[in-house]
């Protein structure tokens, strides 16, 4: 289990994530602003880094097989000085299906879906759509992941904010519904030292 040191951020911003839609794993590549908003997460990584004494060449990167996260971590790593062979690729960081859900609004999921939308306030944690994933999927998934990871070495991994909501409730000791609503915003890195999460 990861002791210190783990880093963890949300892809940048794709035009589906501006306009309200559930995304999934539906494979959008970053837009401008999110482009933008990895470039600045790579500064903030290099300063605190730097800070902290850790030296990019010790960094172990992991990131979800989605466009827009590879595209998030390579313009990270270049602004931190983390080489492309330091970076893996991990389908269990892969944000979770929301089945036919995927491409709507909240209102077009209500207005098309009313009861699935009553079952997920009902039980979030559980809740699959029928055809997608749960955050209970997700937290075997970030179980394993996590258990993967060498506690001495410094972590930094470019996820989801499902995925990132779940490592939260494991690592800091939330609740599920205090993971749950977590905000993950798109431009600010999530910090474990092995006792609490702070953002940077």
């Amino acid at each position: 289990m990861v002791k210190r040191l783990l880093f963890a951020m949300r892809h940048g911003e794709t035009q589906w994530n501006a306009e309200g839609r559930f995304q999934g794993r539906s494979d959008h590549s970053l837009a401008v602003a999110g482009r933008r908003q990895a470039t600045e997460n790579g500064g903030r990584l290099k300063a605190h880094f730097e800070r902290l004494g850790v030296k990019p060449a010790r960094i172990a990167a992991y990131t979800s097989p989605l466009k827009r996260a590879r595209e998030t971590i390579a313009m990270a790593a270049l602004e931190v000085g983390i080489a492309e062979s330091q970076v893996n690729i991990d389908v269990r960081l892969a944000e979770a299906s929301f089945g036919r859900w995927e491409g709507m609004t909240t209102l077009e999921v209500k207005a098309r879906f009313p009861t699935e939308r009553r079952q997920r306030k009902a039980d979030r944690w559980n809740f699959d759509s029928h055809d997608g994933n749960s955050y209970a999927d997700l937290a075997r998934l970030m179980e394993s992941f996590l258990a993967d990871l060498d506690p001495e070495q410094p972590v930094l991994v470019v996820s989801h904010t499902g995925n990132i909501r779940v490592m939260a409730f494991m690592l800091a000791g939330l609740t599920r519904d205090e993971a749950m609503a977590l905000a993950v915003p798109h431009d600010a890195v999530l910090h474990w030292d092995g006792r609490q999460f702070t953002w940077i």
